[in-house]
């Protein structure tokens, strides 16, 4: 039996309210990362630092020679993280509003509104992915480093931005006022 209309309006504002939580999850979530990076600057800046330095990964690497040893180096590519890191959480939470705004505006208001979101979950992987895995984890071997080893952490953190990427584009439609012929019987 199809459903009523009002029935697939509720079900179409669940699915569509759930991919602006999803966003706004991801805000809140890259928001606290930023806000601890600025706010307590200090705790994570051994780890660029040691990671550009290279000087925990194994001695006979042949790889040591793209180490970068400058401090304003160091804080300058921690703070191109902190700013990208704030950028993708701005995106996201007008992303995650603008959809939630136009949740009852129909799919192609829906589809229209999820832009900025995209963007921000988009720059929130990518912060992740070429950042820590492919700059951190490859160029400066990160994943040589036993204690100095972002990659794996990295990679979750990118999985589950893909994961609502995905979500989220998928495109939203409006759901049929009545049953086509085919169903009407």
């Amino acid at each position: 039996m199809p459903r009523s209309t009002n029935e697939n309006r509720a079900h179409i504002a669940i699915i569509r309210g759930s991919k602006a939580g999803m966003v706004a999850s991801i805000a809140l979530w890259i928001s606290l990362v930023a806000f601890g990076n600025i706010t307590d600057f200090g705790t994570n800046l051994p780890f660029v630092t040691h990671v550009l330095s290279m000087d925990t990964v194994s001695p006979e690497t042949t790889i040591k020679c793209r180490a970068i040893t400058s401090p304003a180096l160091h804080h300058a590519a921690y703070l191109l993280i902190i700013a990208a890191e704030t950028a993708a959480a701005i995106l996201c939470w007008i992303g995650a509003f603008w959809m939630l705004v136009a949740i009852r505006n129909g799919a192609t208001a829906f589809n229209h509104a999820k832009g900025l979101a995209v963007i921000g979950l988009m720059l929130g992987g990518l912060i992740w992915i070429v950042d820590f895995m492919a700059v951190g984890g490859e160029w400066f071997g990160m994943w040589m480093s036993a204690e100095w080893n972002g990659v794996e952490s990295a990679f979750r953190f990118s999985a589950l931005i893909l994961a609502i990427l995905i979500y989220v584009t998928i495109p939203d439609f409006e759901p049929r006022e009545r049953p086509s012929a085919a169903e009407s019987f």
